[in-house]
């Protein structure tokens, strides 16, 4: 099966409609791969440096994505980005600390 990379046009001139469809579900789909990776970087920086599982870290994650009203990729791109030296927003550095503690206490009353 060979697919034509040339837009289909229909009769009036303007692209066809499945073709729009498929390339803006195209580029969420790559949107949602990036932001999957960013993610499991950021829960990569948590489990080395403040030695969690991968699910705690996850939950960290999302625990101060909720708290602080920010997207979870937004989280894990600022995580990465202290862990090359940027510094934390406060609201971010604040609810990081909270959960991770939350999450050691968890693990301490686990094992």
């Amino acid at each position: 099966m060979t697919t034509s990379r040339v837009p289909r046009h229909s009769p009036d001139g303007t692209r066809d409609d499945a073709d729009a469809r498929l390339e803006q579900e195209n580029a969420q789909l790559r949107h949602a791969v990036n932001s999957h990776a960013t993610v499991d970087q950021a829960i990569g920086v948590l489990t080395a440096i403040h030695q969690l599982p991968t699910a705690a870290g996850f939950d960290v994650l999302r625990e101060v994505s909720q708290h602080t009203n920010t997207k979870l990729h937004t989280v894990a791109e600022t995580v990465i980005a202290w862990a090359l030296g940027q510094p934390l927003p406060e609201p971010v550095g604040q609810e990081l600390d909270a959960a991770v503690q939350r999450r050691s206490q968890q693990q301490d009353a686990a094992g």
